[in-house]
């Protein structure tokens, strides 16, 4: 749309934009570009296409202030769906990533209303994650697998509750910490800080 008209409606839009530095547009439009491409990366699988369906609040947030909350804790790390996302995508460098997608399966499991459903659900849940020697096998103590297992014999939503949050304890104690200190994060904080300084200087 041309704003070359007067009274245009795109013309206060246009001496907005051209108001703001360069650097802050560029550093705005590469941060977008980061996290589309973490969104819609194949690898990540069906497990994390569905943690849109767990974010907490659906209010939408400008996405450079949503990555610094990332480091205020880990909820509102799980809260968003772009942090679950870059969070999975540093967890596959240190293969680990069945951790998170235990807990997002465990997430979407409690969501389950059909009993039929409820049970099939949570044997697939334990043969993938729980059983010694599973293919995807999380790092939990021999008791917790066994109080999952007699679980299993009369399966309610609550029966990964405890094997679940182990495995949250154990993310958020490990690996959440060293997330916090990769370089992708502090590349993306940095952009988010100086993008953000940067409009508060032009408002």
């Amino acid at each position: 749309m041309s704003c070359w008209m007067p009274g245009c409606p795109a013309l206060s839009m246009c001496r907005g934009l051209a108001t703001l530095p360069i650097t802050c547009l560029e550093r705005a439009k590469d941060l977008k570009t980061r996290l589309g491409i973490l969104l819609h990366k194949p690898e990540l699988g069906h497990r994390i296409r569905t943690s849109s369906k767990l974010q907490l609040g659906s209010r939408r947030r400008d996405s450079s202030q949503e990555v610094l909350e990332w480091r205020e804790s880990f909820d509102q790390l799980l809260k968003s769906k772009s942090g679950v996302t870059a969070f999975h995508t540093f967890l596959k460098t240190e293969f680990s990533e069945e951790n998170l997608d235990f807990w997002l399966a465990c997430e979407d499991f409690k969501k389950t209303r059909s009993k039929t459903k409820l049970a099939s659900k949570a044997n697939r849940i334990f043969e993938e994650f729980v059983q010694s020697e599973a293919p995807r096998e999380v790092n939990i103590d021999h008791e917790t697998r066994e109080i999952t297992r007699k679980n299993l014999s009369g399966a309610t939503s609550a029966c990964f509750n405890e094997a679940q949050a182990k495995t949250r304890t154990l993310m958020e104690k490990d690996s959440y910490p060293r997330f916090l200190k990769s370089t992708s994060y502090q590349v993306m904080t940095k952009q988010a800080t100086n993008c953000g300084i940067s409009k508060r200087s032009h408002t």
